[in-house]
């Protein structure tokens, strides 16, 4: 099984919202490249990879009841699951995959208890691209890199991609 109706659903689920496609496909090329440079079990992977389409799937929902820019990490941690585990469902995943994946859109706002490789990697993903795409002064992206990047691979990217000395 591969990603290839899974990503066209979610370019279609955020039709119209081109800075939302960009985010996850950025998020999930970034998940790709650590999970396969920190040498991850294929399964595991796998799933990190289905994860970074729609870790962020709750923010339209969030937007649609609380009101557009209303969408807090824990309000699409709140709402995502669901509506990922239906999409999923609905396109023939494993049913460990979808619970592995709706656990990891539950918490990927979450940062104290990291314990597993996959949410360590969505989570550095997540912040690659959020750090260019928020425009964060240099202090606050070497804090973030102290703070959040645990992965040979991603503290590397993140070194290079921002200049980090």
């Amino acid at each position: 099984m591969d990603h290839i109706e899974l990503f066209n659903k979610m370019i279609e689920y955020y039709e119209g919202d081109p800075k939302r496609i960009q985010h996850f496909t950025k998020v999930f090329e970034y998940c790709r490249l650590i999970g396969i440079m920190e040498n991850i079990p294929e399964k595991e992977q796998f799933a990190l990879e289905t994860t970074a389409l729609v870790h962020d799937i709750g923010i339209k929902k969030a937007e649609e009841v609380h009101g557009k820019g209303n969408c807090s990490g824990k309000l699409q941690e709140k709402l995502g699951p669901e509506i990922a585990e239906k999409m999923l469902n609905e396109l023939g995943y494993p049913k460990d995959v979808i619970e592995r994946v709706s656990y990891l859109v539950a918490h990927h706002h979450t940062y104290n208890d990291i314990c597993d490789s996959d949410y360590q990697i969505l989570v550095e993903a997540d912040f690659l691209v959020n750090i260019y795409e928020d425009g964060l002064p240099s202090q606050n992206v070497k804090a973030a890199y102290e703070a959040v990047f645990k992965t040979e691979s991603g503290k590397r990217i993140c070194r290079t991609m921002f200049g980090i000395k």
